[in-house]
């Protein structure tokens, strides 16, 4: 009898371990996904012009994404914000449409049938605004013999020369840094 209770006892460790386990899986977002979500809205992208700001994950092997918005850089590429259809599939995230061969976004494969678009958030905004909520940025801190290069997530939007706050990619460590440019803060140690 006790025999038969640890057999019960181990089948129901295994079934109410088993949907944690299923939670936890993650899959990669893959560059060829995003290119197919970017020529679903009729802009013409190969995978290997897309570029991961950071590492992507989803609950599902391959989400739907849908484009939030788009900018361009200064660097002549394209910013594109992208989201899961289903919200618990993936959180936000960014990624860069590199120009082929160096030249214009515009100008390469890149076409889109219609206007670069923007979603209001990005335009609404003050034409002093550097930097916005949610971009992914480099922030340097210096201390005495200590020079630091990170990527950092902002949490505010700000100014050149305006302090905000920012985030380590997996939120752990939050910052205080002072805006630079669009994609470069500086901070002391």
């Amino acid at each position: 009898m006790t025999q038969k209770r640890q057999i019960l006892g181990w089948v129901l460790l295994v079934f109410t371990a088993l949907p944690t386990f299923a939670a936890s899986r993650r899959f990669p977002i893959r560059t060829e996904l995003i290119a197919s979500a970017l020529t679903g809205i009729g802009i013409q992208v190969l995978p290997e012009q897309v570029v991961l700001l950071t590492d992507v994950v989803a609950t599902t092997s391959a989400p739907r994404l849908t484009v939030r918005s788009m900018e361009k850089s200064s660097d002549h590429r394209i910013i594109i914000r992208l989201e899961c259809d289903v919200q618990e599939e993936c959180l936000p995230f960014f990624v860069s449409i590199r120009p082929e061969d160096g030249n214009d976004p515009q100008q390469s494969s890149v076409k889109a049938g219609m206007p670069l678009l923007s979603a209001p958030a990005f335009n609404s905004r003050s034409k002093t605004v550097a930097i916005r909520s949610g971009s992914p940025a480099i922030l340097l801190l210096d201390g005495d013999r200590v020079h630091i290069q990170i990527s950092v997530i902002c949490l505010e939007s700000g100014a050149r020369g305006q302090r905000i706050r920012v985030t380590s990619p997996d939120h752990r460590q939050t910052y205080t840094a002072e805006v630079i440019d669009g994609t470069l803060l500086k901070g002391k140690l």
